[in-house]
């Protein structure tokens, strides 16, 4: 065999090898690729497309530690969902959840916590600086009350109750803490129109009309996501 030849036949025998290896890689790659879309889908809400109570926690909990006195914990509960349900369908009921989901998003940013805690309720944790919170808090409200318009053109009046804390006022970066005093805020602006913004003194309410307002280990209204 000339040297022409015995070149050719070397690089044909390692084209095989790298042919051969490739395969069982390919086939890992695919299979990393379906496993992490099969995790990222388990840190989300089907519905909604928000994050769930484990994934929305610690992502919220690593936003308080990295920033601090700048960032606010924002529960939102959709003031007579039940009616919706009742009066005009179940789809018409999901397609609120899913609006009211875009609307917290567009408002929160891409770099905060969004998360679907139950039912119609969901929490936010985000940057957001003291001389701006009272102001972007009520654009929530306005976002929030803005009516909802379903795919056969019926239109849907919503409202929700909003109720915050912040690390600066309550004195604490602790989520349960943070969630408990914004549970006591949104209870008492319950159908008020307004957000409510928690003082130090509601990290003392007790349980709020039978919900558990953030204890560890249990849901924040006693249901899961």
């Amino acid at each position: 065999m000339n040297s022409v030849l015995r070149v050719q036949a070397r690089i044909g025998q390692r084209a095989l090898l790298l042919t051969t290896a490739a395969v069982p890689l390919s086939g890992w790659a695919v299979h990393a690729i379906a496993l992490h879309k099969q995790l990222a889908a388990t840190r989300k809400d089907p519905l909604t497309g928000l994050l769930r109570r484990d994934a929305y926690t610690a992502r919220a909990r690593r936003i308080l530690a990295r920033h601090g006195h700048d960032t606010a914990v924002v529960l939102i509960d959709q003031d007579h969902f039940k009616a919706v349900n009742d009066t005009m369908g179940h789809a018409a009921g999901d397609a609120v959840l899913t609006a009211t989901a875009t609307r917290l998003t567009a408002w929160a940013g891409p770099r905060a916590a969004v998360g679907r805690l139950g039912g119609d309720e969901f929490a936010i944790v985000l940057e957001l600086a003291a001389d701006r919170r009272a102001q972007s808090l009520q654009r929530l409200v306005s976002m929030l009350h803005t009516p909802v318009v379903l795919d056969d053109g019926r239109t849907v009046d919503v409202a929700a109750s909003v109720g915050a804390a912040a690390p600066d006022v309550i004195g604490s970066r602790d989520l349960t803490v943070l969630q408990r005093a914004a549970d006591a805020a949104l209870y008492e602006a319950k159908h008020s129109g307004r957000a409510a913004i928690a003082t130090a003194a509601h990290t003392t309410v007790p349980d709020i009309n039978g919900r558990r307002a953030g204890r560890p280990g249990t849901a924040l209204w006693g249901r899961a996501a």
